[in-house]
């Protein structure tokens, strides 16, 4: 299988690359550097990938999908198709129809990492009724700078960084984060949930958390329902794991960090609090089961084979 990364020096890009190096059944088709933005080179080598990724901003992914025409199967991991009818969503794990649209497709859109953490959480509850689609839903995330972009990273990197950047900070405050159209479509809600993200500190890992007042639910739920239903919507899944539920003075003592998933592709799922007040977590790398690590496990099942194959 011949594979090319469109944006191969970027973060993303450049951890799909650390995942595929060493496979024996991938041929990775390489761009010079000097011809990364040549795009008569840029279309030769996507009519000869039988796979190409898309690690590119917004408008340069849409561009790039014209200019590959029907020459190659693509898993964009842009923000640009993912509400796309057209296209593949790639969560798997969510329905058998959503991994028999993936693997049937040519076009399949990589989820973002803080809307795989929401729609992981959110979707069961809706999908088999224990909350309502109209629920206001509040959700809050904690998250390494890597997805920050180049500039970004180099500035927490940099010996002179900002003193505010020693702390979390508080971003998307207008409500307009592009993680929110996904967000809501995905997770099967009528109106965009509230969302607020902080930029934290650490360079990767994330823990995406949803709490939910029961007072508020017409049909009353309990945290072992919750837990349960998780268990059950997921137990085939090789990348997610469901966390059994803390007995309330283990969860006093408890603190959940948020980069142990760092360099991992995988997402766990907690329920915490009780029968009145739950709080839903999910922890993952952002740039793992949120980025590369979900475009590879999309890749392999394109291929046909073992969605795990050079993840685990």
């Amino acid at each position: 299988m011949k594979v090319y990364v469109d944006g191969q020096a970027g973060t993303t890009g450049l951890q799909i690359l650390d995942r595929l190096q060493a496979r024996e059944d991938i041929t990775l088709l390489k761009i010079a550097d000097e011809d990364r933005h040549n795009n008569e080179k840029r279309a030769e080598i996507m009519a000869e990938a039988d796979i190409t990724f898309l690690c590119l901003p917004d408008d340069a992914a849409r561009e790039a999908v014209t200019l590959a025409g029907g020459h190659t199967r693509i898993l964009d991991a842009s923000t640009a198709h993912r509400t796309d009818p057209a296209w593949a969503y790639g969560f798997p794990e969510l329905s058998e129809a959503f991994r028999e649209k993936i693997a049937g497709s040519a076009r399949t859109a990589v989820p973002g990492c803080y809307a795989s953490g929401f729609i992981s959480l959110l979707y069961p509850l809706v999908q088999h009724g224990l909350i309502p689609a109209d629920l206001p839903v509040f959700a809050y995330a904690t998250s390494g700078y890597s997805g920050a972009g180049k500039k970004a990273i180099a500035q927490y990197e940099s010996a002179d960084k900002p003193f505010a950047f020693n702390s979390p900070r508080l971003y998307a405050l207008s409500q307009q984060h592009k993680h929110l159209p996904e967000m809501q479509l995905f997770s099967g809600l009528q109106y965009p949930p509230m969302f607020s993200p902080l930029i934290c500190n650490y360079y990767s890992g994330m823990v995406v958390s949803v709490p939910i007042q029961t007072r508020m639910l017409e049909k009353k739920i309990t945290l072992a329902q919750v837990n349960e239903t998780f268990r059950a919507h997921y137990a085939d899944a090789k990348l997610i794991s469901v966390q059994p539920v803390m007995p309330p003075e283990e969860q006093k003592a408890f603190f959940l960090a948020s980069n142990t998933l760092s360099g991992q592709n995988k997402l766990e799922i907690f329920t915490f609090g009780n029968d009145e007040q739950i709080l839903l977590c999910a922890r993952l790398d952002n740039l793992g089961k949120g980025a590369s690590g979900a475009a590879v496990q999309c890749m392999n099942i394109m291929m046909g084979i073992p969605e795990t194959t050079g993840l685990l």
